[in-house]
């Protein structure tokens, strides 16, 4: 965060440096600096978006585990195919 602060790198590469999403850093940064936190929504409405450090941790085990999750799913789907190529008579 303080790196981040001193603004000596670009926030991107900061963020990749720790192994998390620029926006992460980028909320971290502006929680830190006592920002209202207040930014505009898609539908242009305004939204709160500042997570905590705690909240910003959690999402992104989430997105960890559902990648792994996404990844098994593939895996099991391609070994279901593998063994009912097997079974199934071929359409042929």
């Amino acid at each position: 965060m303080e790196l981040a602060q001193l603004r000596e790198q670009p926030i991107g590469k900061i963020a990749a440096d720790l192994g998390i999403s620029e926006s992460c850093l980028r909320r971290w940064v502006r929680l830190a600096e006592g920002s209202s936190g207040r930014t505009s929504g898609r539908a242009g409405q305004d939204t709160t978006a500042v997570l905590d450090a705690g909240e910003c941790a959690e999402l992104l085990e989430l997105r960890r585990k559902t990648r792994v999750q996404a990844m098994e799913i593939d895996i099991l789907k391609r070994a279901s195919a593998y063994f009912a190529r097997d079974v199934l008579p071929d359409p042929k």
